[in-house]
């Protein structure tokens, strides 16, 4: 059973040139990168999946998961040198983010 504590942080990632494959790349490159932030317990980089029902979008180019043991390890990762690092250096490559937070319901 997973801790009630686990904070899990899901971050989707629209490209302001979703075409340009040097920006798709230097994306990707940004969240291997980000990976190394020692309060992330896990991780995954994800990519829209082949699936096709009303209820999914694809139109993203990444995604970004973040397992967090709890609220206080998640917020450590907000202020880290390699998360701020991240948004300087990848801000300009993404349009449009969201950013799905969520914590045990029961």
């Amino acid at each position: 059973m997973l801790s009630q504590d686990l904070f899990v942080h899901h971050v989707y990632f629209w490209l302001e040139h979703p075409e340009n494959k040097k920006e798709h790349a230097a994306l990707l490159d940004g969240l291997k990168k980000l990976s190394a932030v020692p309060s992330i317990q896990q991780y995954h980089i994800g990519i829209p999946a082949t699936t096709n029902r009303d209820v999914i979008d694809t139109g993203y180019a990444f995604s970004w998961l973040a397992l967090f043991a709890n609220k206080a390890d998640q917020d450590a990762y907000q202020v880290d040198p390699i998360h701020l690092d991240f948004i300087d250096s990848c801000k300009q490559l993404w349009k449009k983010v969201i950013v799905y937070d969520s914590i045990g319901a029961y």
